[in-house]
């Protein structure tokens, strides 16, 4: 929300008057979805294995999606589906909807599952696919992606979705911190462009970076 100064002019005195000016779609509210996702996510805290992301990596995405009023996102790996929950909990709110692709048949249908007993499952349209080949078809455009698949592949992954990823827009990846084969490149890669703006969080010991578009 932005606010509007303006000044009416009355003899020897200036009014200022702040009229508030709605830029964004207002975050919604839905506090009977709230209190079945927190609840989702308290039974199965410690359940979390097969390559989800530590809550903390889970509240990120969250606030960054909340913080931006992000709409259009897509995360590439799904797993059984810990990100994706936090990821459309905040969509929920903002109005928008998840793309989350997973290639394993068995993480997608405990991901699909998951995604039903947090009540989330009209915000997210998960899909049973090779990124490899996936990604580069999908139309976009995006405004937060979130790569958390095989490492070795996230430059290309990369690659693909930047065009599609709007100004303003956001592209994370999971498990920076050490940069590992394929880590180093894509960093190197997405720090070599000068519309794109990266910093690490390493709230978790996995790290995740965050890239914004200018």
């Amino acid at each position: 929300m932005k606010n509007i100064i303006i000044s009416i002019l009355i003899p020897s005195i200036w009014i200022f008057l702040v009229s508030p000016v709605y830029t964004q779609t207002e975050i919604s509210s839905n506090p009977e979805l709230d209190k079945k996702v927190e609840a989702f996510l308290k039974d199965s805290r410690g359940e979390w294995r097969d390559m989800n992301v530590p809550a903390s990596d889970g509240k990120l995405l969250y606030d960054l999606i909340i913080k931006n009023n992000y709409t259009k996102a897509l995360e590439i790996g799904t797993s059984t589906g810990h990100s994706g929950i936090w990821i459309a909990w905040a969509l929920s709110k903002t109005g928008g909807k998840l793309i989350t692709i997973d290639i394993s048949e068995s993480r997608h249908k405990a991901a699909l599952k998951n995604f039903r007993e947090a009540g989330l499952s009209e915000y997210i349209d998960a899909r049973l696919a090779d990124a490899h080949e996936l990604v580069p078809e999908l139309d976009g455009p995006f405004d937060f992606v979130f790569s958390d698949a095989d490492k070795g592949w996230y430059k290309n992954y990369f690659i693909a979705v930047y065009p599609k990823l709007v100004s303003g827009g956001c592209f994370t990846a999971h498990n920076v911190s050490n940069r590992m084969s394929g880590i180093k490149e894509f960093l190197d890669y997405v720090e070599s462009l000068p519309d794109m703006k990266t910093t690490i969080d390493r709230s978790s010991s996995s790290g995740v970076s965050i890239s914004y578009k200018d």
